[in-house]
């Protein structure tokens, strides 16, 4: 991609950025998980105990329901490696594209490329 500012250029990012927020998020409430089962044992309190046993089950739900939003959109391939180190290849080359942009191109003019709010 020579000019990441030319609209032709955005295709597709909408979905790549849509499957990179979900896989976040996914991660994040795996961890979320992880700490809150670790802070539930460590509590003596049972008022305390029954909030995190609550909030524990919404967080597990809300992974299950992630999880099958990207097996659905195939963002996520558990049961196909060959086809999940394809995906995984693919947003490492998109990373890498992107890590090699010019921030600064030399030419910053965009005029004629996006419509202009008419004057008042």
């Amino acid at each position: 991609m020579e000019d990441y500012l030319d609209p032709l250029n955005s295709i597709g990012m909408p979905e790549l950025t849509d499957s990179g927020i979900a896989l976040e998020f996914l991660l994040t409430t795996k961890t979320g998980i992880r700490n809150l089962s670790i802070a539930l044992t460590e509590t003596a309190s049972p008022t305390l105990q029954k909030i995190m046993r609550t909030q524990l089950e919404v967080m597990i739900d809300i992974y299950f329901e992630i999880s099958e939003l990207m097996l659905k959109k195939e963002w996520l391939k558990p049961y196909d490696l060959e086809g999940q180190k394809e995906l995984d290849i693919k947003s490492a080359e998109n990373a890498i594209s992107i890590a090699q942009l010019d921030l600064f191109p030399k030419s910053m003019n965009r005029k004629g490329m996006f419509p202009t709010p008419p004057k008042k």
